[in-house]
């Protein structure tokens, strides 16, 4: 009998890059899919990731594009919480459609944001991805590939969160990190 293969789902940010180095990293990184996560396709200030733009240049490598922004995207036309929107029917079937993608293709997530914990692809997307088993993988501006394990790692301590204390002693990893991963929310949402 076979093991069961654990699916791996990468993510990355574009970020300011220029759409040479950007393809490169999804070569680097084995990219086969890019699955853009954006609750709108398009940058006025970078217009190389435009939707239709991207997905030309993208279909050049051999890198197909694919839409899940309107499911998975991090701005609710009824605002509410990356919970509330993670509860939505189709947040969870796009998360099942990426799931299955994952089984015969290297996807990776794409959103605007350089650093992942900064970004709704991290906070939301990733994070149940993660929570259903599926690894995650993150690729960084500079050519890194990062674990999301480690990230949660980076969470927990920069949150305080990292080792358990007196008080929270008692408290799985799961729970301290949903704290975590709350509070980031919070911070991610403040006004700048």
């Amino acid at each position: 009998m076979k093991p069961i293969k654990t699916p791996l789902i990468k993510t990355i940010g574009h970020s300011n890059q220029l759409i040479d180095r950007f393809v490169d990293l999804l070569k680097a990184g084995g990219v086969q899919v890019l699955v853009d996560v954006r609750s709108t396709p398009y940058s006025r200030r970078f217009p190389q990731f435009g939707r239709e733009h991207l997905a030309a240049r993208l279909a050049l490598s051999g890198i197909l594009y694919r839409y899940e922004g309107a499911a998975l995207g991090g701005k609710s036309k009824d605002g509410g919480s990356y919970d509330d929107l993670a509860s939505r029917p189709e947040f969870n079937d796009a998360l099942d459609r990426l799931i299955a993608g994952a089984a015969d293709s290297t996807l990776c997530l794409m959103c605007a944001e350089k650093e992942p914990l900064d970004c709704h692809r991290t906070v939301l997307v990733s994070r149940r991805l993660a929570e259903r088993g599926v690894a995650i993988e993150h690729l960084l501006a500079d050519g890194r590939q990062e674990p999301h394990v480690a990230l949660e790692e980076k969470l927990l301590a920069a949150s305080g969160d990292g080792a358990p204390d007196l008080f929270t002693i008692a408290e799985d990893r799961a729970t301290r990190l949903a704290r975590a991963w709350m509070a980031r929310e919070r911070a991610m949402r403040r006004p700048a």
